[in-house]
């Protein structure tokens, strides 16, 4: 048809087709757009799960195969005869559009634009049907799906780019927000999990995690999690507070923006919390993405062969569906209906979409809901490193003369600088100390963790006025009704172990969920109401601390009240029917140290500190009488004392030792300060220390502000004694010399329980020169035999070990095909032939990772003597 045209019609075409790329460069629109309409074609091809299609896949792939490039060549030069012709009048209406003495204005400009994306939606169209009718399906199919998919694609990034931008800080809707990429300090994450559930008190494994060294440790970045491709699923956990959701929201902004994974097509977050307002509903997968994300309704079907979906699962520990994964009916059809929690476990097992990647972000304790052979790698937030806490503070207060006090006074009270491993106690302590050390308000400065939430809660009900731009006080009684009611939704919810709360939970309470803003506007950034992407209403404390900080307040708000009767309590435990302070405060003790996992540790803490006068002297407006807290103080403290010298657990007793640093009285710790002031060698040699101080003496070595990089029990005394009453410190510890001590088999069992713990620090351990004989290695294999154990170093020389004592080392380490032990020394023993055959065969083993070997006056290697 083109040979026909005149000299002039083709020069006037050429100038058409230049006007037109010049129009398209001057676009931000992509070059592709789907069409409004699919009328005009054929359903695509519907793309389920493998197994279904896996036919007409092979079939298309086959059809592909079979066309040569020369035959594309030729196919697109036809085609573009045929569309030059079909799009001629197109081209002339471009001509006039850009025409010179066509009149330019805003709104023309606006026309412009939307003809320009008309021309682009036509242009698709014609071609899709120009190469079906030319019987190429397959290669219209492609393009249809591909184009279709970066126009979603556009519009998606763009809605998630708005909804994650910016970020509120702990603070509801009523308050202000900050942009996430001003304020987003990085997260330390790291690599690897034993698989084991910790069911232990968050702030107990904050502390443990507050002494592990950071180079035992493999960090990885956000960005980073689907670097490796075998990966599909990944499991992130980590306490509450300590900044997954954070870690989730950049994620997801680095995409929209286009900063990282950018060869990821779709990224669907899709929180539990807004999960759980659907349980009831029967949907498909499909529809419940068009639910989350209208903006996807035109999208037919995911096709996870042709692009990268990422599906994000954030706060696996609020799920209330049964995620069960066992029974749940298999579901492959993406646009078959089941119940939520059908499509989750089908999702999660790979049934539906078995190559889009899924992240998972949970709570430690709920993070066994997932089976283990789901998962393919597992990483942990850590919160802030030392120096993130102090880039944290650096970055929210612009004062660095304010900061640098702010960062002195944290690092002055242990207790505060470990909790500041948690993002948002951080926050909280910025919030009260930029006020106090800025003098904007008098008084002590907070030392303790009653004390700093004592000073957060008053402050959010003082500066009320400043936030609603309100000249009046609020009324105080409204004030401490809504106080004592969040209060007890907060105590009520703590024993069922729940963080986030729905209607149903506010009206066990009495709260009238239709005046719910008078309770979240008196604490606007303690109490948050959500909406969801459904207009369901979510509620939650700000951090799980906070909410035992009000459920201990609630607590003794009820004790001391209780004998006001409209006042009178009738739901709480047995606690708040005690006759007097003393035995209130010794049951909740009892109490805390019957739990198991320490999950009324903190509620403890906050309970005793409550009870001094200073505290109570704050709350003055909040508290309407106060008791006789001098007398009960000093009993409370005399009855942890004596809990500490029954010698409880090292955590438990940790704990008490936290309660006695609430109740302002540190005189046991003060003991053993002096002893471990002496200048001598061995500081406690001859020293007779009272189980009561033993325990004093681990809380401050635990508590040091030096990591515990290494250990010598010959600092303090050589006997098995003090290794038995120091053993946290040794687990704690990367390094541990225990040489000659005088160490015998019962020091053997010990330590082979630090090694099996999978909390244990430990990877270098000398026992040298103790009499340990083949009775106390066998017992000490028992350990290296153990999954959990991560010793690399193990050195025994002048141990009295023979041939039976090697054969206990050889199968122990034999067995395990994870062990990391890589040097063993075992000079000045009498392993005889047979002893050195057995550990030096390990050597040449290439499952065995052991790669030096002293023994008999010879260092083994893998490569010979």
């Amino acid at each position: 048809m083109t040979s026909n045209m005149s000299v002039s019609g083709k020069q006037d075409l050429k100038k058409d087709e230049r006007m037109m790329k010049r129009k398209r460069s001057d676009s931000p629109e992509p070059s592709c757009m789907s069409m409004k309409s699919d009328a005009s074609m054929d359903p695509p091809v519907k793309f389920r799960d493998r197994d279904r299609d896996s036919s007409t896949v092979h079939r298309l792939q086959n059809k592909k195969s079979k066309i040569s490039r020369n035959q594309l060549e030729s196919i697109f030069k036809e085609l573009e005869h045929k569309v030059i012709t079909l799009i001629k009048n197109e081209l002339k209406r471009f001509r006039k559009l850009v025409s010179p003495d066509y009149p330019a204005c805003t709104e023309r400009e606006v026309e412009d634009e939307e003809d320009l994306h008309s021309v682009r939606e036509g242009a698709l169209k014609i071609t899709l049907h120009v190469l079906k009718n030319m019987n190429h399906t397959d290669l219209a199919n492609t393009l249809h799906n591909k184009s279709v998919a970066f126009v979603y694609q556009a519009k998606l990034k763009s809605n998630l780019r708005e909804k994650f931008k910016r970020i509120n800080e702990g603070i509801s809707q009523h308050g202000s927000s900050a942009l996430l990429n001003e304020i987003y300090t990085e997260l330390y994450i790291t690599e690897g999990w034993s698989g084991d559930v910790n069911n232990e008190h968050e702030v107990r494994q904050i502390e443990t995690a507050s002494r592990t060294p950071a180079t035992q440790e493999t960090p990885i970045k956000c960005n980073d999690l689907f670097k490796d491709k075998s990966i599909r699923t990944v499991l992130t956990k980590g306490v509450a507070g300590i900044g997954k959701t954070v870690s989730v929201q950049k994620f997801i902004l680095d995409w929209a923006e286009g900063k990282a994974n950018q060869d990821v097509t779709f990224m669907f977050p899709l929180p539990f919390r807004e999960l759980n307002l659907m349980k009831q509903q029967n949907l498909s997968l499909m529809n419940l993405l068009h639910h989350f994300f209208p903006e996807m309704r035109k999208l037919q079907l995911i096709d996870c062969e042709s692009y990268k979906v990422v599906l994000i699962f954030d706060g696996l520990d609020e799920c209330r569906l049964p995620l069960n994964f066992q029974n749940n009916e298999r579901l492959c059809d993406v646009t078959e209906s089941a119940s939520v929690d059908m499509l989750l476990t089908n999702l999660i097992k790979g049934n539906l979409l078995p190559s889009a990647l899924l992240w998972i972000t949970s709570r430690p304790g709920a993070a066994n809901q997932i089976p283990p052979e789901c998962v393919d790698q597992v990483t942990e937030v850590r919160g802030f490193s030392d120096p993130q806490k102090e880039e944290y503070f650096r970055k929210r207060i612009s004062d660095q003369s304010l900061v640098n006090k702010i960062i002195t006074h944290v690092k002055s009270s242990r207790s505060l600088y470990i909790m500041c491993h948690i993002p948002v106690f951080c926050w909280i302590s910025a919030n009260v100390l930029e006020r106090m050390l800025g003098e904007a308000e008098s008084g002590e400065i907070p030392k303790t963790l009653t004390q700093m939430f004592t000073h957060f809660l008053i402050f959010q009900i003082k500066h009320k006025d400043q936030k609603y731009h309100q000249k009046c006080d609020p009324d105080p009684q409204q004030t401490r009704e809504s106080i004592l009611a969040l209060g007890k939704l907060a105590f009520q919810q703590l024993e069922k172990g729940n963080l986030i709360f729905y209607e149903e939970d506010l009206s066990e309470c009495g709260i009238d969920v239709r005046e719910v803003s008078v309770y979240s506007g008196v604490c606007t950034q303690i109490f948050r109401e959500e909406f969801g992407l459904h207009l369901g209403k979510v509620f939650s404390f700000v951090h799980l601390s906070v909410q035992e900080f009000l459920a201990a307040l609630y607590a003794f708000l009820s004790f001391i009240s209780r004998n006001v009767p409209e006042q009178q309590i009738t739901d709480l435990s047995e606690l708040s029917r005690k006759s007097n302070m003393s035995d209130f405060l010794r049951s909740a003790v009892d109490k805390a140290l019957q739990s198991e996992n320490g999950h009324l540790d903190l509620f403890l803490r906050f309970l005793l500190g409550l009870s001094l006068e200073s505290n109570q002297t704050l709350l003055r407006g909040l508290i309407p009488q106060r008791g006789s807290s001098f007398h009960s103080e000093q009993e409370t403290v005399k009855y942890i004392k004596e809990k500490i010298r029954e010698n409880p657990s090292p955590e438990k007793s940790i704990n008490l030792f936290h309660c006695l640093n609430e109740l302002n009285d540190h005189s046991l710790v003060q003991e053993v300060q002096t002893y471990l002031n002496r200048e001598d060698y061995r500081c406690l040699s001859g020293s007779s220390l009272s189980p009561a101080q033993w325990s004093a003496l681990v809380f401050v070595l635990l508590n040091s502000e030096q990591e515990l990089d290494e250990f010598s029990l010959n600092k303090y005394d050589q006997s098995e004694e003090c290794l038995l009453r120091l053993l946290p410190v040794v687990k704690a510890s990367r390094k541990a010399d225990l040489r000659g001590c005088n160490l015998t088999e019962e020091s053997c069992r010990v330590l082979s329980s630090v090694l099996s713990s999978n909390s244990s620090s430990l990877r270098e351990l000398d026992l040298s020169y103790n009499k340990l004989q083949n009775s106390g290695v066998k017992l000490l294999s028992a350990g290296l035999e153990n999954p959990h154990c991560t010793l690399e170093i193990l050195r025994m020389r002048y141990c009295s070990i023979t041939d039976e004592g090697c054969a206990a080392l050889a199968s122990a380490l034999r067995s395990n095909s994870s062990s990391h032990l890589r040097e063993l020394n075992l000079y000045y023993n009498n392993p005889g032939e047979s002893g050195v055959k057995l550990l030096s065969d390990l050597l040449k083993d290439p499952h065995c990772k052991l790669e030096t070997l002293h023994i008999k006056d010879n260092k083994l290697t893998r490569t010979g003597v």
